[in-house]
């Protein structure tokens, strides 16, 4: 169920966008990102982008916000739809030999403009999950297109855990409680032992 309605004077602050807000951290893209995650429980609930357009332009968002964040989603949407075209067979899809899924002994090379993008605290980030098992290979290679896609250079390390949370969104999977925790915990205050 959407939670859209706004007072008029600005977009409804969702607990995930607030405490990230507090951080300062939220670009105004990533704000729409997140109230869309907040507000649609999983990807297949939320309305066709024109629709959903309509909503954020009520929740209060500024269009240049929407239009940035449509965009980006629309581009989530085609990059979902060809990770998922790797449990097509063969017969069904003459590129699936490109995009089978992953070997457990490969290794991700990234590019050189990957690289700069994501940075050493972004990519230290997606190791970090996949070392851990939550982040499966055409789920990063997802992550890499949208990080790819935010016109940001380098990308905030923030802005990446909510780019993964966008993808884990799209794919219709709730992170669990610790995956979740580490993607919105403020590492800021953290003290290391």
């Amino acid at each position: 169920m959407c939670t859209c309605a706004g007072s008029g004077t600005g977009p409804v602050i969702t607990p995930v966008a607030e405490a990230l807000a507090k951080q300062g951290i939220l670009a105004p893209m990533f704000e729409v990102l997140v109230f869309v995650y907040e507000n649609y429980w999983r990807g297949d609930a939320c309305p066709e982008l024109d629709q959903l357009g309509r909503k954020l332009s009520a929740a209060g968002f500024e269009s240049d916000e929407i239009d940035q964040a449509l965009q980006w989603l629309a581009g989530l949407n085609t990059a979902s739809r060809s990770a998922n075209a790797i449990d097509i067979t063969p017969a069904e899809n003459e590129h699936a030999d490109v995009m089978r899924a992953a070997s457990p002994d490969s290794m991700r090379i990234y590019a050189s403009p990957e690289q700069d993008q994501l940075g050493a605290q972004g990519l230290g980030f997606l190791s970090f999950l996949e070392a851990a098992g939550v982040l499966p290979a055409h789920m990063r290679e997802i992550v890499i297109d949208r990080a790819m896609a935010v016109p940001q250079r380098p990308i905030d390390i923030d802005d990446l855990k909510i780019i993964v949370l966008m993808v884990y969104w799209s794919a219709g999977i709730e992170p669990d409680a610790l995956v979740l925790d580490e993607l919105c915990d403020d590492n800021h205050s953290r003290v290391a032992h």
